[in-house]
């Protein structure tokens, strides 16, 4: 009988990839928590219709990717976007009436129906934020500042960040007009998906890899030919702050997001081009002034982005060392195992992290092992350990031996992590 395999595009992430999932959450949710953001946790499943009405039916997304089912008469789909989510718990609790403003961040799994490829999965993880209540550009400003940062600490090469503006509700139409109007003489040269595009969403024609279709949009003008002064008012702010705060940026007049309800600045902050190619875009995020609206909540202004956390990782040149147990407890009988058990316990109970290995092998194979695995210490539990209650303490970094009670063992283990590593200088080495 063949084995069952995971599905196509949905990963797992095994112990020894863990040490640095942990430390990009970590320092996600230290950077969310300096600038004042609270976490949400959202559902996986949604109801269906959320997802058409605040990301758009004509976007690829609700018609080719979302993984969507039936129960009981309901349509529901697991999510593929954090911020629809976000807003419809934001709507269903009426934060609008606890607190002026709101800012939630969100670590979580979503899932889309793409072709798996290099940083992108069906079952992929992204780290959001959503700010509700501030209409700008202010805010705008920081949170590109505030991600910008955040890259740098992940050591990131190469990060650029691009900017837009789609303007409001208004600029949107009549730019979306425009760019019918200039296309629509070229749409025999046009892709497939672009000539469907020009009907259902022409804007998302503009930022289309297909040859074709980039030299066709040469021919659209920009935006800021049709901005109303109120959305040009609001662009060119954001720009004098993020200048004010010295995060280049530059401005991408062809940048438009693939989801309907982005109003005013658009934003991507690319980086790490040699490691992910065309894919190098890691974090996406704008305005979405009107769906709160939309979906049946107060006329409130928001922003947010979201990050795929597997690029994210392929991008980031952090070292980050692997967690390993401090002590190895190595009993050699049933005895030893019985008093393992008790010793293993007082040390995690004390902070000290120790791995029982109880197999009953030989302790050349135990000791082996421990060294492998990096443990700075190795405890020998034999017969007579157990009987003294004088135990075998090998600090397997300074290659010495030490005979401690059972009593002080664990004082004796944290004195000694506590003076840092163990340095051979009077041996003319290093561990």
């Amino acid at each position: 009988m063949s084995a069952i395999r995971g599905v196509k595009g949905m990963n797992d992430v095994l112990p020894d990839e863990m040490a640095r999932w942990h430390a990009l959450e970590s320092a996600f949710r230290r950077k969310m928590h300096l600038a004042s953001f609270g976490e949400v946790r959202t559902p996986l499943v949604e109801s269906t219709s959320l997802f058409v009405r605040a990301i758009g039916e004509a976007t690829d997304v609700v018609e080719k990717e979302m993984f969507t089912f039936s129960r009981h008469d309901e349509q529901m789909s697991l999510r593929p976007e954090g911020t629809a989510g976000a807003v419809r718990a934001y709507v269903e609790h009426g934060m609008q009436n606890k607190e002026p403003l709101t800012r939630w961040y969100y670590i979580g799994q979503m899932f889309r129906a793409e072709r798996p490829q290099r940083g992108r999965y069906r079952q992929f993880w992204q780290a959001g934020a959503e700010i509700i209540g501030d209409p700008g550009p202010a805010c705008d400003a920081e949170m590109i500042d505030t991600l910008v940062s955040f890259l740098d600490e992940l050591q990131i090469p190469g990060i650029k960040v691009h900017i837009n503006t789609i303007g409001g509700k208004e600029t949107r139409q009549r730019y979306r007009d425009t760019v019918v109007a200039a296309l629509t003489p070229k749409i025999d040269a046009l892709s497939e998906d672009s000539k469907r595009r020009l009907t259902t969403n022409p804007l998302r024609i503009l930022d289309s890899k297909n040859p074709a279709d980039q030299e066709a949009v040469l021919s659209v003008p920009p935006i800021t030919d049709v901005l109303a002064p109120e959305d040009a008012a609001h662009f060119d702010a954001l720009k004098k702050h993020l200048e004010a705060l010295g995060t280049p940026f530059v401005v991408d007049p062809k940048l438009v997001r693939g989801l309907d309800y982005y109003t005013r600045t658009l934003f991507e902050i690319k980086g790490a081009e040699e490691k992910l190619g065309a894919g190098s875009t890691l974090v996406g995020g704008g305005r979405y002034d009107g769906m709160l609206k939309d979906l049946g909540g107060p006329d409130v202004p928001a922003i947010g982005f979201a990050a795929g956390m597997e690029r994210l990782l392929i991008a980031s040149e952090r070292d980050v060392p692997e967690t390993r147990a401090q002590v190895f407890v190595l009993p050699l009988g049933e005895a030893g195992t019985r008093k393992g058990l008790v010793l293993s316990r007082a040390l995690r109970n004390a902070g000290i992290a120790a791995d029982l290995d109880g197999r009953g092998t030989s302790l050349k194979s135990l000791l082996r092992r421990a060294n492998g695995q990096g443990a700075r210490f190795a405890i020998v539990l034999g017969d007579s350990e157990v009987q003294s209650g004088n135990l075998q303490v090998k600090d397997l970094a300074a290659h010495e031996q030490h005979e401690v009670t059972e009593a002080d063992l664990v004082a004796f283990i944290g004195a000694k992590l506590a003076s840092g590593p163990a340095v051979l200088a009077e041996k003319g080495g290093a561990p």
